[in-house]
């Protein structure tokens, strides 16, 4: 079956089964292998994609879900490291095994395009659910209040 849908900003048509989890699609059909999987029962984060701008879990989502409408992925945030929340992951520090990561920054990005100044609380929130093994939650939360400010205009 095809299926027509965007994947960071361009026009992909695609040949699976309309049942095919998104991420096996973007991974095994677009050849945009940065989301990742982890769990595939979508408890881990490893696999959040933005649909039309939410956080998803890919690893779940069949590819009728997001027949027709905008995907975002984490090679759709820059192809250089210049987004925002790249730049405050490396100032930061933030990737160890880096396993977690593409879905931890989907996640942030979702975030700050909702709110430009999340407190500590709303960044736990938005982030829970992406698991870090390597326990570097304070590193993401430091780095979302970076990238947060650079959206603001401000220094950190």
């Amino acid at each position: 079956m095809s299926v027509s849908l965007r994947i960071n900003g361009k026009a992909v048509q695609v040949n699976s089964e309309p049942d095919t989890p998104l991420l096996w699609v973007i991974r095994d059909e677009v050849g945009l292998t940065g989301t990742k999987f982890g769990c595939g029962a979508k408890l881990c984060g490893a696999c959040t994609v933005l649909l039309d701008g939410e956080p998803i879990r890919s690893c779940s989502t069949p590819l009728s879900r997001a027949a027709g409408r905008s995907v975002a992925t984490v090679e759709g945030l820059s192809a250089n490291n210049s987004h925002p929340l790249q730049k405050a992951w490396i100032q930061h520090d933030v990737p160890q095994c880096g396993y977690c990561q593409s879905g931890q920054l989907m996640s942030a990005a979702a975030l700050l395009k909702a709110n430009k100044n999340p407190s500590d609380a709303e960044i736990d929130e938005a982030m829970k659910g992406n698991i870090c093994r390597c326990g570097t939650y304070v590193r993401v939360r430091a780095a979302i209040k970076t990238a947060a400010a650079e959206v603001r205009g401000g220094k950190a």
